[in-house]
């Protein structure tokens, strides 16, 4: 709120669009926290069989919206302000982008643990990396002002942060959205994992397989196993449980066995 009020009295671009990407940031955090604390207190209810998991990829995506909106509107604001320069008080700035640096040092700091764990704290934590970066451009253009005078460097650092939102804004919805079409993981090859299946003891065929992503560190997978007549199913479905879980991570694996060729899931239209 500080740097909006400061920002309008000032007129400055770059001190608006440190702000703005700094208020995504923290509703962007709050929505995350908000969908993990849901997510974990849900139960599973008949109709929810994955609880609400989701909610986590959904507040991702809806903060990658906002990070696009914002970056638009800096970078519509900033070609406007070169065409049309404005007065800028430039000390005021400074001091607001000290602060604003100082902050976002301590944001970063007790986010870096958790970035690990989650699709959404991770999208925070990057967040307040480039929001580090932000209050330093606007600090150095609130400098470069004071000593010249060049009011065109305000706009030039507004349009500088906007550009540096949008390649973020755009790999966490792109992260976002392959987890709510259900692509597979991109740390992970499905050809290797059928090719490993394969080649267990007594598997003939392996068929409709399907991974994907629930949420963040929660990958999940689904196949059909055809194995020898007389082979122990058994021991076939923990074989090939425990080389999931250890070879690719899929703790979270249902998998059918099957004797022999089964007609009916060649009947199967998707």
């Amino acid at each position: 709120m500080v740097q909006v009020v400061v920002g309008l009295a000032t007129h400055s671009l770059a001190l608006l669009s440190d702000a703005g990407h700094m208020a995504t940031d923290a509703l962007g955090l709050g929505m995350a926290l908000a969908a993990i604390s849901a997510a974990n207190r849900a139960e599973h209810a008949g109709h929810r069989t994955f609880g609400l998991y989701r909610l986590e990829i959904l507040a991702a995506l809806a903060n990658a919206v906002l990070l696009f909106a914002v970056a638009g509107y800096v970078l519509i604001e900033a070609a406007s302000r070169l065409r049309d320069p404005q007065d800028i008080h430039s000390l005021p700035v400074l001091i607001v982008g000290v602060i604003g640096l100082l902050v976002n040092v301590v944001a970063f700091l007790l986010l870096r643990e958790g970035a690990a764990e989650s699709m959404n704290v991770r999208g925070a934590y990057l967040e307040v990396l480039s929001d580090m970066l932000g209050s330093v451009g606007v600090i150095v253009s609130a400098g470069v002002m004071w000593l010249t005078d060049w009011t065109w460097v305000d706009p030039v650092v507004g349009a500088a942060i906007g550009l540096f939102i949008l390649p973020r804004a755009y790999r966490l919805g792109r992260d976002a959205v392959r987890v709510l079409v259900q692509a597979a993981p991109a740390d992970l090859s499905v050809d290797d994992i059928e090719s490993a299946l394969r080649e267990l003891d007594n598997v003939t065929d392996v068929h409709d397989l399907h991974v994907w992503t629930l949420t963040s560190e929660m990958n999940v997978l689904t196949a059909h196993l055809t194995v020898c007549d007389g082979a122990s199913t058994g021991a076939v479905l923990s074989t090939a449980q425990t080389l999931l879980a250890d070879r690719f991570g899929l703790t979270h694996a249902t998998l059918q066995v099957e004797e022999g060729d089964d007609p009916r899931c060649h009947d199967l239209s998707w």
